[in-house]
């Protein structure tokens, strides 16, 4: 059937048809995703046609996967992460074992193995990075705290997935390993070779994982600056897609450690060096072609008959991935006194199943843990979260606003006190009259809040990220916690006395209703803003900024020294700050 060139006849088929069934997909308002798994069935063995070579595709898969797991060691952020660590930490921990429970107690009921029921609830515990980031994007809100808040939380799964896909074949290996070796014991107990062989494979990976932060660590961007030296665009690329493939399989092979582990790794200490955001774009296109391919193979597990054998089983495990471990997301979220908005909008993140679900599926069919429908039911209920995915984003505002029209639980819950939402009432008079209020206090914004405080200059801050406020707060900062767009936060500020408003938000920030808000509120205000690019600057300077940044270079810098100008101060020594 498949001539001469089987592999290239399996890239054309899962290639082709993943574009035209994609390009279907994104022209309904749907995830490409759906068509990619869709691609996957139609040129599947469980449908009639076209039948695509098996262990070629699933070959294929395994660099998707590395590629995958690559791409997220290079997007991982520790300083993401840290930012909304007291909520994204506790919540996803207690959302992924809630769902777990959720789907292991329905496999179980089904009669499942309690081995194969875990690995089931785990596959539908985790989200999907690339429909959670994608739907985000689509929303407008991915630099929002919402959306921190949310990419925060999936980081936690990451890393719990990989931890899972390392320690799964461990567990289950050393298992089989001592129950072989203590056959005669009744009920199959773990024998006396369980630990030893459990402790062995740990080393193991612990060794792996020292390599990596003590010798790849050095020698990787070295590689890198080599390369970089020659000029040449595809011996980078060359090298980063090198990287990937070579370590994740070096790492399975010397030391009997996942490629998911492996790939992880690589991209972990590449994302350290200055070339990390370079080999991120440089691999996007072959990440991205591969996981179409890693996609396709997954449709080619699905088994449509399973909509017509298991109706129950399949619309049970959507239920559980749209609506159990979101509601559970959502609870946990107010629970930790955050607003309606944010706990709905965290939930409909986490309403859908993907990559991680699947690789869990195929590495749980391998190692004879899950039966041969679990994938189906899996790849099935992936296939209708996605595709309802965009619906629950409509839904959020429509949802709120019916439940705090209805509901006076829910009205309480969104008007709880926000204690960082105002200044303290012991906040000096001296902070309030003539002060520079600071939007944003990332890398930018510190250095100028630095300056201002070597040099007495009174300083309210405004900051969207809720721990960093907290943490503000704790240093004696006056900070307000909010979104400088909306009116009230800035009114918190005390705007109206103010002398100068310095927005060193991340680019991208749209400062347009804070200039609005603040000439409204304050005439005679200066205007300080750091812009992306210089077409942004001419157009914050028409409308009523006093300076406006976008140098690529020293933007810091620059930026101190336009608000030194604004406050009539030459840049000179500092004086004391004013307690």
């Amino acid at each position: 059937m498949h001539g001469p060139m089987p592999l290239v006849v399996t890239l054309a088929a899962a290639l082709g048809l993943a574009l035209v069934l994609g390009f279907i997909a994104v022209r309904l308002k749907l995830p490409a995703l759906v068509g990619y798994l869709a691609a996957g069935v139609v040129i599947g063995p469980y449908t009639p046609g076209f039948v695509a070579d098996v262990p070629l595709a699933t070959q294929l898969a395994e660099i998707g996967v590395m590629l995958l797991m690559f791409g997220v060691g290079l997007h991982f952020s520790v300083q993401d992460l840290l930012a909304v660590r007291r909520v994204a930490v506790p919540g996803a921990v207690v959302q992924m074992a809630v769902a777990t429970a959720l789907g292991a107690g329905l496999a179980t009921w089904w009669g499942w193995p309690i081995a194969g029921a875990l690995v089931f609830g785990i596959a539908l515990s985790v989200a999907s990075t690339v429909v959670l980031l994608r739907a985000l994007e689509a929303q407008g809100a991915l630099d929002s705290e919402n959306g921190r808040i949310a990419v925060g939380w999936l980081i936690v799964e990451d890393l719990a997935m990989v931890l899972v896909l390392v320690m799964l074949p461990v567990v289950v290996g050393a298992g089989n390993a001592g129950i072989a070796g203590n056959a005669g014991n009744a009920g199959g107990a773990v024998g006396p070779g369980f630990w030893p062989q459990l402790l062995k494979t740990l080393l193991a990976v612990g060794a792996f994982v020292a390599v990596m932060l003590v010798v790849g660590r050095r020698l990787l961007p070295w590689m890198l600056w080599q390369i970089t030296r020659t000029g040449s665009r595809e011996l980078f690329t060359l090298c980063v897609i090198a990287v990937a493939v070579s370590i994740a399989y070096g790492a399975s092979v010397l030391f009997g450690v996942s490629v998911a582990l492996g790939a992880f790794f690589a991209g972990l200490v590449l994302r350290e060096s200055e070339f990390s955001q370079r080999a991120a774009e440089e691999s996007l296109p072959f990440r991205d072609a591969f996981s179409v391919l890693f996609f396709v193979s997954v449709g080619m597990l699905f088994d449509p008959a399973v909509l017509v054998d298991r109706p129950l089983q399949v619309l049970a495990v959507a239920a559980i991935v749209m609506f159990g471990k979101s509601l559970a997301a959502a609870v946990l979220v107010l629970l930790l006194r955050y607003r309606l908005n944010t706990a709905l909008t965290v939930s409909a993140s986490l309403a859908q199943i993907g990559e991680f679900s699947f690789i869990l599926a195929t590495l749980g069919g391998s190692l004879g843990l899950l039966p041969p429908e679990a994938q189906s039911l899996i790849v099935a209920g992936a296939l209708i979260s996605i595709a309802l995915n965009p619906l629950l984003f409509a839904a959020i505002n429509p949802l709120q606003r019916w439940a705090l029209a209805h509901s006076a639980l829910a009205r309480r819950l969104d008007a709880r006190s926000e204690p960082l939402a105002e200044l303290p009432p012991t906040t000096p008079a001296a902070l309030l009259a003539q002060q520079v209020v600071l939007v944003g206090y990332g890398a930018v914004g510190r250095r100028v809040a630095a300056a201002l405080r070597e040099r007495g200059v009174p300083l309210v801050v405004v900051e969207q990220q809720r721990e960093r406020a907290e943490a503000l707060r704790e240093e004696g900062l006056a900070v307000v916690y909010g979104d400088a767009a909306e009116p009230r936060v800035l009114v918190q500020a005390h705007v109206a006395t103010a002398r100068l408003l310095v927005v060193a938000a991340s680019e991208g920030t749209d400062v347009r209703p804070m200039i609005d808000t603040a000439r409204r509120l304050n005439p005679g205000i200066g205007i300080v803003v750091r812009a992306a690019d210089e077409d942004v600057a001419r157009y914050l300077l028409a409308e009523g900024a006093l300076h406006a940044v976008h140098a690529r270079a020293a933007v810091a810098d620059q930026l101190v020294l336009h608000v030194l100008e604004g406050l009539g101060r030459a840049p000179g020594p500092p004086t004391a700050a004013p307690h």
